[in-house]
């Protein structure tokens, strides 16, 4: 698998369950209606709804009267999503997106009370930890277009995405010290979108940021009013389709991969992604198109 050989080139070591071929192994129930999800009939209310066109696949959380609570069905529903047809070449995109006032409150509380048990509890984290992984370690970007609240689990969701575009009424939180239960997974996502200090703000007093101070931190990418969030959304998204998708997975890899590194590996590993970038069939048709002064035709 193109995808997954590409994140083991560049020294990826995902979970085993993301380098099994977890790409691939939901194709059979994704329709026009989205994927058929825990094995649930079509007929049922899914708790995501998906569709694609022209390389952009927009997931919609789709349980606003809970406020879109990342219960462990609502999380299995999005990861099927997710990861539906991963390799793809008509994937380019993917936005992720809410139905209602709420983005998502986060975690179910009603499944994290003693009469579920520890096993329950645990599962929950271990598919919350995978799905927030997928997105990192996904071969295209994934955008979150965020209308509204979005706290704990849910203000884990938009850190973790690639690119986080969201409405000036929007505000996140990790308030789950209020609660009793530390937002201690929602802090890895966080603490690697904002400063130190920022987050431990976030976390230790539970309070609210606005969308405004959430831009200004980095959780998010840009702040547009209501009405202009879907076009401004749609916009970047169909910018980045129009360009060459193994271009983009590859660099994508690549800037996650060299985060972490002292200065001297990082720039070793970002030059051999150029070496290995410009090897591929759509980089030397886009320097040749520059030089030729026409569009580049990139490898269908």
């Amino acid at each position: 698998m193109a995808a997954v050989a590409g994140l083991r080139a560049y020294g990826v070591k995902g979970p085993c369950w993301l380098l099994r071929g977890a790409w691939t192994l939901r194709a059979a129930a994704f329709c026009s209606g989205g994927l058929a999800a825990n094995g649930r009939p079509e007929s049922e209310p899914r708790l995501t709804s998906a569709r694609q066109r022209d390389g952009i696949r927009n997931i919609v959380l789709s349980n606003p009267k809970k406020r879109n609570a990342l219960s462990l069905e609502m999380l299995k529903s999005l990861q099927n999503d997710i990861l539906h047809e991963a390799e793809s070449k008509d994937l380019k995109v993917i936005i992720i997106s809410a139905e209602g006032p709420v983005f998502s409150s986060g975690h179910d509380l009603k499944e994290l009370t003693e009469e579920q048990g520890c096993d329950y509890h645990a599962e929950v984290f271990r598919i919350c930890s995978e799905v927030m992984m997928l997105i990192r370690n996904h071969p295209v970007p994934i955008i979150a277009m965020v209308n509204g609240l979005a706290t704990a689990a849910g203000c884990q969701l938009v850190a973790s995405c690639d690119i986080a575009v969201a409405s000036d009424k929007s505000s996140f939180a990790t308030p789950g010290v209020n609660v009793g239960l530390f937002c201690s997974t929602p802090g890895v996502a966080l603490g690697r979108a904002v400063p130190r200090k920022v987050a431990l703000e976030m976390l230790l007093t539970g309070e609210p940021i606005s969308a405004q101070k959430a831009l200004l931190h980095g959780l998010l990418s840009k702040v547009v009013p209501e009405e202009q969030l879907e076009e401004e959304t749609m916009r970047i998204a169909r910018k980045i389709a129009s360009f060459s998708r193994p271009v983009v997975s590859l660099g994508k890899t690549t800037f996650y991969k060299q985060l972490p590194q002292d200065l001297s590996t990082a720039y070793y590993l970002t030059s051999q992604a150029m070496v290995d970038n410009l090897a591929l069939w759509d980089a030397q048709e886009g320097i040749k198109a520059f030089i030729q002064k026409r569009k580049p035709t990139w490898a269908p």
